[in-house]
């Protein structure tokens, strides 16, 4: 198998991890996108970025994540590699802030390569190899599937770990509303301060709010604020972000149904549209109690996923990749 496509735009969307009670299970896709331009060229790799990290990732070369998962995702569809690489990323995703801006650039690396390649671009098709190169599936899930998706591993045929997810939708009226923080928390150092072990009475309460969320987002809002309750993960990494879990306690104090976003540091809190008194003026009063310049973006569930097609233009942008 060789090239089918010489320039491919791939679209990919912010994600939201955890939820609060699904910990690496649950994860929503968030219209927030970046995308990327990928061109086969002759020789060498050259990386245009714009918007945020562009500083950090412009020089990465071989070492940026799209080239790596791209170069993976060909060895693995037995292609040979391309003599050179073009990028040029439009990033809209902030970096290290529990978005999913890792799972956004494996994801585009993948479909790029397998879009150029002439394969499958099916979500399921993708998921096994971006769920490899990330560690876990519950930010791939959302950016793949889009929606409220529910990812876990089983093992396949051979026995080898294997990650499937479905996507449901979520009600229309219920909008997700980011608070992005200002300052990056390594994913890293979030798990690392992850007990090995937790009570019995913990994990089993998280199954019952996991369950209860699930309903809350797809068909009874009133039931949010118990729904994201949990357990199990963010108040043992409360030490690496503590102004992120005193803007959570805030929020549901007020009635907010609100969690750390994946690791964090940000900051996701639901309202639904006809809510007379969750309000974003209410929001916006609350977080500036924490003294703290949070970034909030009111945004929507991106209910499609990732997209991918043949390059049209020059530049990405958002009318050429629908």
């Amino acid at each position: 198998m060789g090239l089918a496509e010489q320039s491919v735009v791939v679209r990919v969307p912010a994600t939201s991890a955890n939820l609060g009670p699904g910990f690496d299970t649950l994860g929503l896709a968030l219209g927030l996108h970046d995308e990327v331009e990928v061109t086969v060229t002759p020789s060498g790799v050259d990386i245009e970025v714009t918007g945020e990290g562009a500083a950090e990732v412009a020089d990465a070369g071989e070492k940026h994540l799209i080239v790596r998962a791209l170069r993976v995702a060909l060895d693995d569809l037995d292609v040979p590699q391309p003599g050179g690489l073009a990028l040029r990323c439009l990033n809209r995703i902030p970096h290290g802030r529990g978005l999913g801006s890792s799972a956004a650039a494996i994801t585009a690396g993948i479909l790029a390569a397998r879009a150029l390649a002439g394969a499958s671009v099916a979500p399921q098709d993708a998921l096994p190899l971006a769920t490899t190169l990330e560690g876990h599936p519950d930010n791939v899930a959302p950016c793949l599937l889009g929606g409220l998706t529910i990812a876990w591993m089983t093992a396949d045929a051979a026995g080898l770990p294997h990650a499937r997810a479905i996507s449901l939708d979520p009600r229309p009226d219920v909008r997700p509303v980011v608070f992005i923080a200002p300052s990056p928390v390594s994913t890293k150092v979030a798990r690392g301060l992850l007990p090995a072990t937790v009570p019995h009475a913990d994990a089993a309460r998280n199954a019952g709010r996991a369950a209860l969320l699930i309903a809350a987002l797809t068909a009874h809002p009133e039931a949010l604020l118990d729904g994201t309750e949990d357990w199990l993960h963010q108040d043992y990494r409360a030490t690496a972000m503590p102004h992120s879990c005193d803007l959570v306690a805030r929020l549901r104090a007020a009635g907010v149904p609100a969690v750390i976003s994946g690791a964090g540091p940000s900051v996701l809190a639901f309202r639904s549209a006809g809510d007379r008194q969750i309000t974003e003026n209410l929001m916006d009063s609350i977080s500036r109690e924490t003294g703290i310049d949070w970034h909030i973006s009111p945004l929507v569930v991106e209910r499609q996923g990732a997209s991918v097609a043949p390059s049209v233009s020059s530049a990405p942008n958002a009318s050429n990749t629908r």
